[in-house]
């Protein structure tokens, strides 16, 4: 088990399951008695670990996936950095060494489920997304957006990262950087949807108009759990049900570009690919840190994200140290930006 600072429910965790290896960011998280302290770029590759649930928010989880992947492992991906940074060389690992990556992100888990079973040619991915907090709201209004505000999710629970992303709808361009990777589908053939209700997590359409649907409560314990299990369904008291006795609405609208400027902008960098994924990815974290601590606005954070972006140059992106230079520059032109 590996943690970062949140030490007493760490220390919580390493007492209920007794890991045999541990690693924390915190020095004072080193001392477990009856555990070995472990970096996570080695613990991954360890002879009985059959697989590794990476759940690291930024660049911190690209190596251990990797590792992973080198060593032959099944890699849970729960968080989207490594894939959007790195996603041909995430697949390169996993072709070439026989790992396998299982996406727990809910709606790319939502697109592996529907294509289960499945050898037909696909017509379209359609990834569902909330909408945000602001999906009605007037645009004049964006640029006086408070980070108090912006935390309130409509359906989702989530961290306050993450949380941002999903008001400015980096999260949902995101997934579909991450869902070109996984599925090795064209740009063109992945579409978002905006679905207020978040019952249906996205869907597949084929060839002959027949669309595919995964549905249920947003509740991320389902896409977990189906990916630590593969291929087997488990059932699970914990998990809320689809309550089909209640009367339910599923909505669809198309997306307003105008009012999600990071998508356009996230979408634009993945298609370049080379580190420009990886510059996009450090920009929005720094930027998205620099709104909820008030430095900056917003309607600044696509600003400041393009900025950076249109002062990178890509490098090789052939190898990992090229996406973490690349990761490293931009964390600090953003810092740079962001203070001013």
């Amino acid at each position: 088990m590996a943690a970062g600072n949140n030490l007493d429910l760490f220390r919580e965790q390493v007492k209920e399951f007794s890991p045999k290896h541990v690693y924390c960011i915190d020095p004072a998280g080193q001392d477990f008695t009856g555990t070995e302290f472990t970096p996570m770029a080695d613990m991954v590759a360890l002879d009985n670990v059959d697989q590794v649930m990476v759940a690291l928010m930024g660049s911190v989880g690209l190596v251990p996936t990797l590792n992973a992947l080198k060593s032959g492992k099944s890699v849970a991906l729960s968080n989207k950095e490594p894939i959007v940074m790195a996603g041909g060389l995430i697949q390169d690992y996993a072709s070439r060494y026989g790992g396998e990556v299982l996406p727990v992100d809910s709606e790319p888990s939502a697109i592996w489920q529907c294509l289960r079973g499945e050898d037909n040619e696909i017509l379209r991915l359609l990834i569902t997304a909330s909408g945000g907090p602001f999906r009605t709201a007037p645009l004049e209004e964006m640029e006086n957006v408070t980070p108090e505000r912006a935390l309130q999710h409509p359906t989702w629970q989530m961290g306050r990262k993450i949380t941002i992303d999903s008001a400015t709808l980096m999260n949902k361009a995101f997934e579909v950087i991450e869902t070109h990777w996984l599925f090795r589908v064209p740009w063109e053939r992945i579409e978002v949807v905006v679905h207020p209700q978040s019952t249906i997590h996205s869907m597949v359409e084929f060839e002959d108009g027949s669309v595919k649907a995964q549905m249920g409560p947003p509740d991320m314990r389902l896409p977990i759990q189906y990916a630590l299990f593969y291929p087997k369904r488990l059932p699970n008291s914990m998990i809320p049900r689809l309550d089909t006795t209640k009367s339910h609405a599923l909505t669809f609208d198309p997306l307003e570009p105008d009012r999600y400027p990071c998508f356009d902008l996230a979408i634009s960098a993945g298609k370049k690919g080379g580190t420009y994924p990886a510059v996009l990815s450090a920009a929005d974290e720094v930027a998205v840190q620099a709104f909820l601590d008030a430095k900056i606005g917003f309607m600044d954070i696509p600003r400041v994200i393009d900025r950076v972006l249109s002062e990178h140059t890509s490098l090789p992106a052939d190898k990992p140290e090229d996406f973490l230079e690349a990761d490293s520059w931009a964390t600090q032109r953003t810092v740079e930006l962001t203070s001013k």
